[in-house]
């Protein structure tokens, strides 16, 4: 593997770690109605683990309300125990084929639980990029010496991926900071 492919893997590594930040953050609980609250809820369905966001249709029906509208009706129990059991702090309600949610705003003591885990989030999303960074630096020095480049290449590659953990960090560190924005908001 030479320097520009350890350089794009890294890079490509570190984006899919911001993107699942994001995609996890989403299902953060503010004080709003949200579909990607519940779309990665798993449903015991038929024996196995599926995203509720396969069984049902998930939209937003006023403010702090949301409906859900599962495409198997004999699954509306089952989606029922997998939101109840979710540790979202929502209780479902039955109505006719569909199910509302209810999403009221989180008191004051859980949003300070819902900051502190948001920041962990966040932390374990950088250690994921120091670990990548960690990784392509070994790599570089690896290929280096097998290749015989010279220090100046090589210093000048380990500043690229530092530069690229500093951009990916940033960014992490963005997200975290307006999703404590949206929670703090009341």
């Amino acid at each position: 593997m030479d320097i520009d492919e350890i350089l794009l893997e890294c890079s490509d590594r570190m984006d899919k770690t911001v993107d699942y930040l994001h995609r996890e953050l989403r299902g953060i609980r503010t004080g709003r109605a949200n579909t990607a609250l519940l779309e990665y809820v798993k449903v015991d369905y038929y024996g196995s683990h599926t995203d509720l966001r396969e069984l049902a249709g998930i939209s937003v029906a006023e403010s702090q309300q949301l409906l859900i509208k599962p495409f198997d009706p004999a699954s509306k129990n089952e989606i029922i125990k997998a939101i109840e059991s979710a540790g979202l702090g929502l209780n479902p309600q039955a109505e006719g084929a569909a199910i509302r949610v209810s999403v009221p705003a989180p008191s004051a003591d859980r949003r300070k639980q819902l900051v502190g885990q948001v920041k962990k989030m966040g932390e374990d999303a950088k250690v994921a990029c120091r670990n990548e960074r960690r990784d392509a630096i070994k790599g570089i020095e690896q290929t280096g010496a097998a290749q015989k480049l010279s220090d100046d290449d090589v210093n000048g590659s380990k500043e690229e991926v530092d530069a690229e953990t500093k951009k990916h960090t940033a960014r992490i560190e963005d997200l975290v900071t307006r999703k404590i924005t949206d929670i703090e908001d009341v």
